[in-house]
């Protein structure tokens, strides 16, 4: 997909966002248990979360890594530091 090309690999941003969602819905498994004062009720709010939350992340880090604005990457992917002049900073 042209859209979302950047400089992460799409396996990479899938398993980032495996992971930060995996944190995700523990902390929300057991807010919704803290909240509801029921383990069942507080799966059941994680598990249908977490297939939202996992979509949603992967696209917003994929039009984020598409984006060049504030990062240091030259041209070639090559660090705008390493240029004396200041060349390639974007």
């Amino acid at each position: 997909m042209i859209l979302f090309r950047g400089h992460e690999d799409h396996s990479r941003s899938i398993v980032k966002a495996i992971s930060w969602r995996t944190l995700g819905s523990i902390d929300t498994f057991l807010l919704g248990w803290l909240f509801t004062g029921s383990p069942a009720q507080a799966g059941a709010i994680a598990g249908t979360e977490v297939i939202t939350k996992i979509g949603l992340y992967y696209f917003h880090e994929r039009v984020w890594s598409s984006i060049h604005w504030g990062t240091k990457r030259g041209p070639e992917g090559t660090e705008a530091a390493s240029q004396p002049d200041g060349a390639g900073t974007v």
